[in-house]
C-alpha cells in the first residue's frame, strides 16, 4: 500500500469479524482487534503478529460512549491514527414479536446501531484528517425481513441507511462508506440460530444451501474478500453500496 493505514474490526475475536482482521493484516494495515473481551482478541492477534503483522487486542464495549472514545484514543496512540473502521460487533436476541422483551429489542439497537454510530464517530476525525477513509458496516440479508428478528432485521437495515448518509457527509474529505449485507455464513451465531430453532448445524447447513443458488453456504472469508476490496485504495470511487454477498441476489 502506498501508506501505511491502521484499520479498526469490532466483534473481531472471532467469526466473521476474526477473519476480516487477518484479511486486512495480510493487506499490510496495522489491526486493531476489538471486542467485548479483550482477552478473547489474544488468537487473532497472535495470528496476525505471528505472519508478519502488527496488531493490538482491545477490549470495548461499542455501545458505551467513553469506553469507545477511550478505544480509539488507545489505538491512534499504540498503532496509529485509525482510517478504516469495520463496524461487525453484533448480537441476536431472537423471538417472535410477541414474546420479545424489551432488553431484547434494546440490546441488539445498541450493539448494532449505537456501537457502529460511536466508532464512527470516533474514527471519523481521524480520517477526515488524513483525507482518506473508508468505513465498511455490516448488515445482512435480514434487513429485508426475517421472522424471529424483528430487532435484527430492523438494526441491520438501519445500518444501510446509516452507511449512505455517511457516504453523502464524509465523501468530500476522500471517505467512502460501504455496506456488505452477509447471506447464511457458518459462524458461532448461525449455529446459535440453528440451536435456536432445534436444528443440528450440519443440517441447519444443508437445508440453507439447498436455497442458495451457488449450492454452498457461506464462510467468513467469503465477508473478507469483499471486506478487503472495499477498504482498498482502488475503491475509491466506490460509496454508499449496499453489497449482498449471499451467494445470490439474496439468500
Amino acid at each position: 500500500m502506498s501508506t501505511p493505514r491502521t484499520a479498526v474490526v469490532t466483534g473481531a475475536a472471532r467469526g466473521i469479524g476474526a477473519e476480516v482482521a487477518r484479511r486486512l493484516a495480510s493487506d499490510g494495515m496495522a489491526v486493531a482487534v476489538v471486542d467485548l473481551d479483550e482477552s478473547a482478541c489474544q488468537s487473532v492477534v497472535d495470528d496476525i503478529t505471528h505472519a508478519g503483522g502488527r496488531a493490538l487486542a482491545v477490549g470495548c464495549d461499542v455501545a458505551d460512549e467513553a469506553a469507545v472514545t477511550a478505544a480509539v484514543e488507545r489505538i491512534a496512540t499504540e498503532l496509529g491514527a485509525p482510517t478504516v473502521l469495520v463496524n461487525n460487533a453484533g448480537i441476536i436476541r431472537d423471538n417472535l414479536l410477541f414474546k420479545m422483551t424489551t432488553d431484547d429489542w434494546d440490546a441488539v439497537m445498541n450493539v448494532h446501531l449505537r456501537g457502529a454510530f460511536l466508532m464512527s464517530r470516533a474514527c471519523q476525525a481521524h480520517m477526515v484528517e488524513a483525507k482518506f477513509g473508508r468505513i465498511v458496516n455490516l448488515s445482512s440479508t435480514s434487513a429485508l425481513g426475517n421472522r424471529g428478528q424483528a430487532n435484527y432485521a430492523a438494526a441491520k437495515a438501519g445500518m444501510q441507511g446509516f452507511t449512505k448518509t455517511l457516504a453523502l457527509e464524509l465523501g468530500r474529505y476522500g471517505v467512502t462508506a460501504n455496506a456488505i449485507a452477509p447471506g447464511f455464513i457458518a459462524t458461532d451465531m448461525t449455529a446459535a440460530t440453528a440451536a435456536r430453532v432445534g436444528m443440528e448445524f450440519e443440517a441447519f447447513k444443508a437445508a440453507a444451501a439447498k436455497e442458495i443458488p451457488v449450492a454452498r453456504v457461506g464462510r467468513p472469508e467469503d465477508i473478507a474478500h469483499t471486506a478487503s476490496f472495499l477498504c482498498s485504495e482502488g475503491a475509491g470511487f466506490v460509496s454508499g453500496q449496499v453489497i449482498y454477498v449471499a451467494g445470490g441476489p439474496r439468500d
